[in-house]
């Protein structure tokens, strides 16, 4: 199996969505990811919770995950998200991403009933197993239901040949030092909390995996810039100019907050699909005043 990097900022596009019939618009999800890789984005990760993964169909959820791969155009690594609630869904499109050319696939674990490691680690097994291309286990428990310890994680990495790396979002950062501490350094994680970029780099982390650079790239890729510099004082005023854009799109929802951003950034990527809603009122100005403060209020 071919080694594959990732280091720096992993960014996730959301799925537009056809004001007219409601289906992906591929158009668009295209324009999205051509800004991401022109902004300097080191990788792009669809279909995660901010792709709206677990509202499309199989048929929408294929024909997403192959437009996006020839959107980045193996400019950068394509890390596509995996969540369904059977080994056998998630094997099916493991192995469908792998073959229209992803580099990496990400895997939440989800469930109704609760899992218990022997459970969570045949899971993990038998999609690694399915798969030539490396796997990244991402622990987010606020919206899978399973909860993936420190010990847990170095486990499968240590145990399984083609999982590589590890995606942390409980928003603990003590899990984070714990996986350095038990790898040695050696593990790759990564920080999904973006209220957490700062400390997650300071901890160790490989990279930031975050939606933020939809709407604020240069200032995502900023703080990874001095982080890498060594330059803390620059890294700190970096972090805190986003940090009330990142406590806004966390606290209300990746793909509402988001579609509503791009919109005031130049792109009309729809309404985020039902349940979910638009922003509306109080909450888009506060949104637009947000982004204008941060530098980013203007159309790209």
């Amino acid at each position: 199996m071919a080694a594959t990097v990732l280091d720096g900022i992993i960014a996730y596009p959301v799925t537009p969505f056809s004001r007219t019939d409601g289906s992906p618009d591929l158009t668009r999800l295209a324009e999205l990811i051509e800004r991401l890789v022109a902004s300097g984005c080191h990788a792009i990760a669809p279909l995660g919770s901010t792709g709206e993964s677990a509202y499309l169909d199989d048929r929408e959820w294929f024909d997403v995950t192959e437009a996006s791969v020839a959107a980045v155009a193996g400019r950068v690594p394509t890390v596509v998200g995996i969540a369904d609630l059977t080994t056998r869904s998630a094997v099916r499109r493991a192995r469908y991403a792998e073959q229209v050319g992803a580099d990496v696939v990400m895997v939440l674990p989800l469930s109704y009933w609760r899992l218990d490691e022997r459970e969570v680690t045949r899971h993990y097994e038998e999609i690694a197993g399915a798969i030539g291309i490396p796997l990244m286990v991402y622990n987010n428990p606020a919206t899978a239901g399973v909860d993936l310890p420190p010990e847990l994680l170095h486990r499968l990495v240590d145990r399984v040949e083609n999982i590589t790396m590890v995606k942390e979002s409980s928003g603990d950062i003590q899990r984070m030092h714990r996986l350095a501490q038990l790898s040695d350094g050696a593990l790759p994680f990564y920080n999904g909390s973006n209220p957490l970029a700062l400390e997650a780099f300071a901890a160790g982390a490989a990279g930031w995996c975050t939606a933020a650079p939809c709407l604020i790239p240069e200032l995502t890729l900023a703080l990874y810039r001095a982080v890498r510099a060594g330059a803390l004082d620059t890294a700190r005023q970096v972090f805190y100019r986003q940090l009330p854009v990142l406590q806004f799109l966390t606290g209300g929802g990746l793909p509402t907050t988001v579609k509503a951003g791009l919109a005031l950034r130049g792109l009309d990527v729809g309404e985020p699909r039902r349940p979910l809603l638009p922003l509306a009122g109080e909450r888009a100005e506060r949104l637009a005043a947000l982004l204008a403060e941060a530098g980013a209020g203007a159309p790209a």
